[in-house]
């Protein structure tokens, strides 16, 4: 042979492992259904989650991660205690503190549609007294309505949360709401209040009104602070005991923007539940590339010997076999990456939420089923390698 050795260039390889697909599309189809699911599937989970937490780092930054939440907690006997009356003057005097405010919970009072209602039947909403800037404060907007100002805090006048004006199926500004007897008159309606979830069910009017019906001191049950970003952990420290100096244990400090941060961490970790499951389902796919190629070598037994005993080599017919694995995998993944994306668009879609897919996600679901091929295709491709010429003919 004068030293030639018989040589397959990539192309040709390239066209013989198309060419294997398109002899049996059917089968080639239903193998790469089952890679592109347990890609669509990692996609669309990740994917969907990416674009939910997308959403939740977009709120914070419109909220902000700066609000902070005192309470009163519990005396040394386990009994609830009460904030002084003049703490949010103090916490407003604190350096670094950029708005503060209050609400203070009016104990024995119930808010309902009318006089007429049962008196038991409080659906679960209580009443309180809160600040004028509780709004500013809170991050919380109005859903129709006006809030409690400066003259209307003085009278009946009330402005509802959002899960509050439901039960009591208010639905429109001006009518009226039976508070300890005094009809009160709805002003506003509020939005969901990501931060403060407490405002959702509580009805709210001004401190004067309800220092004069129902004897409020001014004492607050909850005080709500903001603070400049970089002095927060600063300010938290001091507002124990700037709050009550006398009982510093006793008051209560939280960060609502931690609660929505570890929801975002309890979604981030069924995430990856979901993405354990895709990984199955790729696996199984992997299970039918593999058993595909299996069956491909079996009956092609005839081609692997005639193109042998033509001068291909054992490492042609094994390159052969390996890149049509690789091929079918890659097809699938491929149809699986587009797949997931649209089902991540879909639902990302239909929730308001931004479509945020990595692309490093995209290119590894990809290259992760390059990867499944070349795993399910190297055993029948090194089984077609071991096929004798004569064994193949007398097939």
């Amino acid at each position: 042979m004068n030293g030639l050795r018989s040589r397959l260039r990539a192309t040709d390889l390239l066209g013989l492992g198309l060419h294997g697909l398109r002899a049996r599309p059917m089968r080639a189809v239903l193998s790469a259904l089952g890679i592109a699911i347990g890609i669509a599937a990692m996609i669309a989970v990740v994917g969907i989650s990416t674009s939910s937490e997308a959403l939740v780092k977009q709120k914070l930054a419109a909220l902000g991660t700066n609000l902070l939440t005192a309470s009163a907690g519990s005396d040394f006997f386990g009994e609830e205690s009460e904030l002084p009356a003049d703490a949010i003057d103090r916490v407003r005097r604190i350096d670094g503190v950029e708005q503060a405010s209050w609400h203070a919970t009016l104990t024995d009072l119930n808010v309902y549609r009318n006089a007429l209602i049962d008196p038991g039947a409080t659906a679960g909403l209580s009443v309180v007294a809160a600040d004028l800037d509780l709004l500013t404060t809170t991050g919380t907007e109005l859903a129709s309505g006006v809030w409690i100002n400066g003259a209307t805090e003085q009278f009946p006048v009330v402005v509802l949360g959002d899960k509050a004006a439901e039960r009591l199926g208010i639905v429109t500004i001006g009518s009226t709401v039976e508070i300890g007897g005094t009809p009160f008159t709805v002003a506003g309606i509020l939005e969901r209040s990501p931060l403060a979830p407490e405002l959702d069910s509580v009805a709210m009017m001004g401190g004067p009104i309800a220092a004069e019906l129902f004897g409020f001191t001014g004492a607050p049950t909850v005080i709500y602070e903001r603070s400049a970003d970089d002095l927060v952990g600063q300010v938290r420290d001091l507002l124990p005991a700037t709050i009550n100096p006398e009982s510093p244990s006793q008051v209560k400090i939280s960060r609502p923007s931690d609660a929505l941060a570890a929801k975002n961490t309890i979604d981030q970790a069924f995430t990856g539940l979901l993405v354990g499951v895709g990984s199955i389902a790729l696996l199984v796919g992997g299970i039918g590339v593999a058993n595909t190629m299996v069956i491909s070598v079996l009956e092609r037994r005839q081609e692997i010997g005639l193109r042998r005993s033509l001068g291909a080599t054992r490492g042609h017919i094994r390159s052969q076999f390996l890149v049509e694995a690789i091929l079918l995998a890659l097809c699938g993944g491929i149809a699986g990456t587009a797949i997931g994306w649209v089902i991540t668009a879909i639902v990302a879609g239909a929730n308001g939420w931004l479509v945020t897919v990595p692309a490093a996600v995209l290119a590894a679901g990809v290259v992760a089923t390059v990867v499944v091929g070349a795993v399910a295709g190297a055993l029948p491709a090194a089984r077609a390698a071991r096929t004798s010429p004569t064994a193949a003919l007398n097939a």
